[in-house]
Order: structure tokens, then sequence, then C-alpha cells
């Protein structure tokens, strides 16, 4: 639909003709585990691509263009002689020509994902967008179905490498292949054959792995004359999200713009490339996401129906909840009603792990305030964290407090290596029981390779000015996490055990001040983290080498916190997810050390990613650490809590509900606004939050003038 728009916009003679061919339908359809499911308002369009192509010639001449067939982009010294254009386009598909040939200029990154797919046709009817997933005795495969004219449906056969070469498909001919498939989805042809478009094609030549194409410039000169990428030539999208032919179009339309500006050429070329570059990478980072979504499906299989198919639909993380209630608001709300067994939102559903229910699934990120003296709390961490715990959310972590003094970020931080400590933070945890609904948590951990730095608002991770202020520092291996920083001393067993006992002594203290629920901090390149990355440990004996060593020292502390720990009450580990660097730990090894932490008592994975390296380039985007926590809760199964970037209601909405994760952590918007999940359930006039006592007067006011500046239906808004 937002296509026609577009192009409406641009060429309506063009739209008119391409949307009068087009076969339209508003349904996804899902198949899994003998049922089905069915979503409507999405608002999808097919057309066979010659009929495409028909279209676009005949309007090219109506509007004087002269066409030219069958001649090789590849001959391009030929074409400029001949023809002497001021632009060339070099339009020329995936397997571009002029791309590979300026590849030096252009710059292309090609990632060939993982999956195996094959596109074919048949004349099956599907009157709405189908999915449908097969099991085999090898694992999943799954068919993306749409009808695209009154005759011919798509169908595209896809399954992970692995499974495919299981089934012998890469010796199979292409004839023996297809009949493979009509076998595996009869029960959704409707005795209808599967056909090929490359029928010239023999052997596995037809079955592909999909390359996501980027490139880091679009424009080059050759010969004075410019060369403009468009289409799949400068990028390509996931064929689970969006066609190439969409995005080559929606190319097409913003050149055009850029070049009716009245600026040069090359400054209407800079400008589009700058401009279009930016929008593509923003489909792409979705399609990414809805790609490892279908090449890690049986990761989802084992969730109930209508919780794997709200996860495929919100697979790319650009359609959320909200978006979800505007496509099909009765589909959502039974949805709501089935997940949280009652008329709630995902966010609002109570959570429980050991003794500890949280009354709804918000988290407020320990967040380091540098308002500490000698590691004792003050009075304003009495207000910040109390603030907070009457704002809504759920559970209210204190910023990592260190078992001993070096342990400290910096000299304004939290410890807990004294009784004055425990008690200044008991007083703490006493308020919020007493005034708010929230459970309150502690966050342990030691600073490492970058302690005794400079608050966070003075040169942050960088050491202490005058130098002669520094205290020692400790790490798994002697080297410093930046140019300026000491070089840490590398961690005897000694001060191992030592270390081990001071974390246990915190622990007790912990258990003394009340809190709800605590949490271990081995991440973003403190101590603890410093031993679980290749780049930060490089020792030699029991401690380093490979990652079961790795993690000997982090689960040897866990194990004596867990111990000490009541057994009633949650234990969380936060971890690096991604070191965001070459070299350093990924998703997989994420997943190992889960698993470990799961085996020796953890409860929850608090998933975060990157800071164990300066080198560290993370990609980031909203909700961009998201697919973590999703990874490590559907391969370990151990619950997780999503952190960073997350900064609406309707995001925690998607991922509580998508099973992405148990709990959302919501760092810098808690900074901003204490009040933050009050707030945010306000705007869509939601009044299941607990709000105090004290400041019903405020919320009343705060709810009619919401309403009064955008009315909303109630039955729309989760109400």
């Amino acid at each position: 639909d937002q296509t026609i728009f577009n192009l409406m916009a641009a060429d309506p003679v063009s739209a008119e003709q391409i949307a009068q061919a087009m076969y339209h339908w508003d349904d996804i359809l899902v198949h899994h585990k003998g049922q089905a499911m069915r979503s409507s308002g999405h608002g999808f369009a097919g057309i066979g691509r010659k009929q495409l192509l028909n279209i676009l010639q005949t309007r090219a001449i109506e509007l004087g263009v002269q066409l030219h067939f069958e001649r090789e982009a590849a001959e391009l010294d030929e074409l400029l002689a001949e023809f002497r254009p001021a632009l060339v386009i070099a339009c020329d598909g995936l397997n571009s020509k002029l791309r590979t040939t300026f590849s030096a200029h252009f710059s292309p990154d090609i990632d060939v994902r993982t999956c195996r797919f094959v596109w074919l046709g048949t004349r099956q009817k599907f009157d709405a967008f189908t999915f449908a997933f097969v099991h085999t005795e090898h694992g999943w495969w799954q068919a993306h179905a749409y009808q695209f004219s009154e005759e011919m449906s798509t169908f595209i056969v896809e399954t992970p490498e692995a499974v495919w070469r299981a089934h012998g498909l890469e010796d199979m001919s292409q004839e023996a292949a297809i009949a493979f498939c009509e076998r595996l989805f009869a029960d959704y042809l409707g005795g209808h054959a599967l056909v090929s478009n490359a029928t010239h094609l023999r052997g596995s030549a037809n079955w592909i792995r999909f390359p996501r194409v980027i490139c880091a410039h679009w424009v080059h000169e050759h010969h004075g004359v410019p060369i403009v990428l468009m289409g799949d030539a400068a990028h390509t999208a996931h064929f689970s999200i969006g066609s190439g032919t969409k995005l080559a179009l929606e190319d097409a339309i913003d050149l055009v713009q850029s070049l009716s500006t009245g600026q040069t050429l090359s400054q209407s070329l800079t400008d589009y490339e700058a401009r279009r570059s930016v929008e593509v990478l923003k489909i792409q980072n979705a399609a990414r996401n809805s790609t490892e979504w279908f090449e890690h499906v049986a990761r989802y299989v084992d969730l109930p129906l209508p919780q794997f198919t709200y996860s495929l639909l919100t697979r790319s993380q650009r359609i959320g909840h909200d978006n979800l209630r505007l496509r099909d608001p009765k589909w959502l709300a039974d949805f709501e009603r089935w997940f949280a067994q009652a008329d709630r939102l995902p966010m609002l559903t109570p959570f429980t792990l050991r003794g500890c229910t949280l009354m709804n699934r918000i988290v407020v990120s320990p967040m380091a305030t540098y308002h500490a003296a000698e590691g004792v709390a003050q009075t304003f961490h009495q207000v910040h964290l109390g603030a907070r715990a009457l704002g809504g959310a759920a559970l209210v972590m204190v910023e990592m407090t260190s078992p001993t003094p070096e342990g400290r970020i910096t000299p304004a931080c939290l410890g807990l290596w004294n009784d004055r400590q425990m008690l200044a933070l008991k007083d703490i945890v006493a308020f919020v029981h007493a005034e708010s609904p929230a459970k309150i948590g502690l966050q342990i951990g030691h600073s490492g390779p970058k302690g005794s730095t400079q608050l966070g608002w003075e040169a942050i991770d960088e050491p202490l000015h005058p130098a002669d202020n520094n205290w020692p520092v400790l790490a798994a291996s002697a080297l410093a996490y930046g140019p300026q920083n000491q070089t840490p001393t590398e961690l005897s067993e000694t001060q191992m055990q030592e270390l081990v006992l001071a974390f246990t002594e915190s622990t007790k203290r912990a258990t003394q001040a009340g809190f709800d629920w605590l949490e271990l901090h081995a991440a973003h390149g403190y101590l603890l983290a410093s031993f679980l990355s290749p780049l930060t440990n490089h020792r030699q004996d029991g401690y380093g080498g490979d990652l079961d060593k790795r993690c000997r020292f982090p689960l040897m502390v866990f194990r004596a916190m867990r111990a000490a720990w009541p057994a009633d009450k949650p234990m969380s580990v936060r971890l690096s997810a991604h070191d965001w660097a070459e070299g350093g730990n990924t998703g997989e090894q994420a997943v190992a050390i889960a698993r470990l932490f799961k085996e020796a008592g953890a409860d929850l994975i608090d998933v975060s990613s990157g800071q164990t390296t300066r080198a560290a380039k993370p990609v980031y985007g909203r909700m961009y650490q998201t697919p973590f926590a999703d990874r490590i809760r559907n391969e370990v199964g151990i619950a997780t809590m999503a952190v960073g970037a997350i900064t609406e209601a309707d995001q925690v909405n998607s991922i509580i509900a998508a099973g992405r994760a148990d709990l959302c952590a919501i760092g810098r918007p808690h900074l901003a606004n204490p009040n933050w999940t009050l707030h945010e359930l306000a705007k869509i006039q939601n009044q299941q939050a607990q709000w105090p006592k004290a400041y019903h007067a405020g919320r009343d006011q705060l709810y009619r003038e919401i309403a009064k500046q955008a009315p909303l239906k109630g039955e729309a808004n989760g109400l």
C-alpha cells in the first residue's frame, strides 16, 4: 500500500496502471503444527514481473524513451561512446556487472545468508500471504506463498543449509527437487503442481543463499560520466520483508526528486546517496532481523501458535504492538486476553521468579549516578531510587555496587564492604517497600581494568586527575582498557579467592539490607567480563584459553554468591552478548556462556553488549540488543531481560508478547523521567497502572489533558 502511494505521487499514470494489474490482499495466514491462525489489515499487493516490466516499457515509450534490449551493461565504454549520456543509472540487479567492474570504488559488502531457498510458482490460489512450516527428520522447512495474478501464485521454499544438504537437494535434479517440495507441502497446494521460473537451470543451481548487499558508495565517475547505483545493484533486502522492486522504485522516485532541485548534477547525486542510503539501511536492518528469524525458526517452534504468530508478525522490529492494533484490533485483543489471561497489556502482566513476583515487566536499569561518599549511599540515592519506585516500574535496580574499595569505577560509586554502607542501602530498601508496590534489586560488580576513573560527566573511562589519586586496578590479563588507562595487575589465584570471599560478604550484606533481587555484573569490560572475552583474557593458566576456562572464575564468583543468597530470591547475571569487535565474543559464545550460568543456578540473563574494548563498533538502532536476549531466551531456555534503546511502551509490549525477553530494562528514559511507565500508559489512556495515592489528582489531570490532545478509543488502547 505504501509503495503504491509513493508511486502515485511520483507518476500517477504508471501507478494507476500498475495498481489495476495488481492482486491485492490484506491477510496473513500461518500454518504450524496442524493449526492455522489468520490476521488481517496488512495491505499487500503482488504483480507478475513480466507484466510489471511491460507496463513500465509501454509507459517509457509513451514518454519518448528509446528502449534497447540485449545489450550487456559490461559493454559500458561502447555504450558511452554511442549514446554520450550525462548520467548512467546502474540498475543491473543483484549480480550487477557495473558494481563488480568498479567494486574498488563502490566497496560492496556482500553477506551470504545461511538458508537455501528456491523461487517457485503454482496455480494454487492463496487468499492471504501464507506461511507454512513443516518439520522433517532433518529439521524445519518453510514456505512463503502469495498470489500475484488471477491464475498464479509465488511459492518460495526455504530451509537452513544443513537441512537442505541432509535431504540430498544438492545432488537432485531440478525436477526431483520440485517433486520433493510438492510432497513436502502437499497439504497446502491443493493438488496443484509447483513450477520453476528458471527452466534453463539444472541440478541445485536454482537453490540459492540470499546475498545481503550494502555498498559504501553509490556514485562513481567514469570518463567524466557519473554512474549511480540503484535497486539491487546498490542494496538488497531479504524477500521475507520486502521486494527489491519496491526499493528500486522508491530509489527512482528519490533520484528524480534529487535531480529536480536545481543543484548541480554532482551535488544532486551526493544528496541522493546521503538521503536514500539512510532510508535503505533502516529497511536492511529490519530485513536482517526478519532474515534471522527464518534462519532460526527452530528457536520459536515450541511457542504456542498465538505467540508464534505474533513473533512472526513482529520479527522485523518495525511492526510493534500498537501497529498490530491498528491493523487488526480484534486479533490483537484476542491475543492479549490469551497472553495475560485477562484484559491487560503484555507489559502489565506479572512475572514471577522463585519467590519474587513483579507486578509488570518494566525494570529501572542499574545506572551509575556518582553520588556516593566512601561507598555510602547518600540522600540523593534515596530520592533517585525512591522516585523511580513510585514511577510505576516493577523492579528498581541499584547501580553497580562494589564488594571492595578498589572495585569501584570512580571514587563516587557505591560499595558494600562494610555495615555502614549496608545500613544506608537498607534505609532505601525500607522506603521502597513501604511506599510502593515495586521490588528493589542490587547489582554487584567489580570495575576491574575500568576502575579508578573520572566521573561520568567528566572524562568517562579515563584515569583520575591528578594521577596520584589513582588506585591499582585488576584484570584477567595485564591489558589496559585504553591508552591512558593503567595497565592492570593480572589476577592471581590467591586474589581470586579473596575476591570470591568479598563478593560473598557483599551478598550477605545485601540480604541484611532486604533486597528482593540480586544481579552479578559480568559485562561491559569490568573484572568478570575481562575473563569472559578472548579480547581481554590472554591467560595461559586454567582461567584462560577456551570458553569453559574463561568462564571458570566468573562462575566461581556466581556460585559462591548464589549459595549465600536466599534460595527463594532470584539472581540474575548481566552479560555482554557481543563484543562488537573482531576476534571477540559473538551471539554464539553468549549462548554458551548463558547456558553455563543457567547450570550454575542463574534465574535470568540481563542481556547487554559491548563496552569490553575501545575497539568495539556496535551497530546501533532501536532495540538493537533485543535479538541477543531473544536468542539466549529461546535457545538456552532461561528468562532474559532486554536492554538498550528501548524507549516506548509499544516496544516493550512487542518484546514481551513475542517472547523475545521476559523483562525490559529502561535506562536513559528513566533518567529523564522517573515516571516513565506511568506516563507511557497515560499516552494511550490505559488506567491499569498503580499510581501512588498521593498522586491521583495529578494522574487524573494528566489523563484529561492527553484525552483532549488526541481523543482515543478505549477499545483500541488496551482498556
